[in-house]
């Protein structure tokens, strides 16, 4: 099993990529946390999309 940053645990599958984030967990937090954390999310998904999806020529 893989551990998240979120104290979930999800399946291991060979040949997959994990990505690790420490992110905060948002349950139980004040809008203004919740929207931080929104907000890191939201900087890092360009560039794992970017590795994922790489331009086309």
């Amino acid at each position: 099993m893989v551990t998240m940053s979120c104290g979930e645990s999800c399946p291991y599958v060979p040949g997959r990529r994990y990505e690790d984030w420490p992110v905060d967990d948002p349950k139980g937090q004040d809008l203004d946390t919740v929207r931080r954390i929104v907000d890191d999310l939201d900087s890092r998904l360009p560039a794992l999309l970017a590795q994922l999806v790489p331009s086309r020529p």
